[in-house]
């Protein structure tokens, strides 16, 4: 089977499985039209580290990344002819950290959604601040709120349906009623100031399209400035920021109850959609809200042992 013809399997393969595999899509091809031009017929290591080295002037975690890559497909090969090589990992080892989420107080989402009067034309305003509000009150992602359509907002049972987002998944959302109560204001608004449109989308755009995501993101960009909170610290705070501050306060709200966290932890990845309980772990470390609800937790938990 030629090289080709194997990534073809390999590609169709895992997205039967539920991956997108969008980078993979994009750069194996390239990977293995290199090895055409070098005239090599099985992946090796050596092969690997060059193709994935390049461009040279690349930050080293993109060398990482495109060797990722080649490790998935090497491994599939390696199952039908173990002649093909799995390059090592600790060759190209470097990792690019993470930056530490920032996670809003309660005051500076209120300044967020006030920001949004700068904005030209009372639909838009609408648009920002329920989009925001719904973000913040939920964790959905950007794009999944983006993606909603009319008939995924159900307004009477007060749940949201997120179709096939990230892996595929579609989960069931329930929302608090007020949170509901703010989409049925919005709604009616927005059948009265755009009743021809241009799209099924739930949240529409001044002129009845389905809102882009990039225009969101410079627009959020222009409503932190307008709020005053682009100087916060580790970093600028970002949209997605929103998604972390409501899995951390879910946390730090269970623990101040006194709920066992790791029992509840699992339905907090399923309402988010994560994959699996050790994403959203990822989603909780090091956030200083949190581990000061634990330490405080702990305490007294000491004290009570000891009395």
């Amino acid at each position: 089977m030629s090289l080709a013809r194997a990534l073809d399997d390999y590609l169709a393969t895992r997205r039967a499985l539920g991956f997108r595999l969008r980078r993979d899509g994009l750069l194996l091809p390239d990977f293995v039209a290199f090895l055409a031009k070098i005239r090599q017929r099985h992946v090796t290591a050596a092969a690997a580290v060059t193709w994935a080295s390049q461009p040279a002037h690349a930050h080293p975690a993109w060398w990482t990344a495109r060797l990722v890559l080649v490790r998935g497909f090497a491994k599939y090969l390696q199952t039908l002819d173990p002649r093909h090589q799995v390059p090592p990992l600790e060759l190209l080892p470097h990792r690019r950290t993470r930056s530490m989420p920032y996670v809003y107080e309660g005051f500076e989402i209120a300044a967020l959604l006030a920001a949004t009067d700068v904005l030209t034309g009372p639909l838009r305003v609408a648009t920002y601040r329920t989009l925001i509000g719904l973000l913040a009150v939920t964790g959905l992602r950007t794009g999944e709120a983006i993606a909603l359509d009319k008939p995924d907002v159900d307004l009477r049972g007060g749940v949201l349906i997120v179709r096939k987002s990230k892996f595929g998944k579609t989960r069931e959302v329930p929302l608090h009623q007020t949170t509901t109560q703010s989409l049925v204001d919005y709604a009616r608004l927005r059948d009265r100031l755009a009743p021809v449109r241009r799209a099924s989308s739930f949240f529409v755009s001044t002129v009845g399209k389905r809102l882009f995501y990039q225009n969101v993101h410079e627009t959020f960009l222009r409503l932190v400035y307008v709020a005053g909170i682009a100087d916060r610290r580790p970093r600028r705070p970002r949209i997605h920021d929103l998604r972390h501050t409501f899995a951390v306060k879910t946390v730090v709200g269970w623990h101040r109850a006194g709920l066992d966290v790791e029992r509840e932890l699992p339905l907090l990845s399923t309402y988010l959609g994560h994959v699996s309980v050790a994403t959203t772990y990822w989603y909780l470390s090091a956030v200083p809200e949190l581990l000061g609800a634990a330490a405080a937790r702990l305490d007294r938990a000491l004290k009570k042992a000891r009395s």
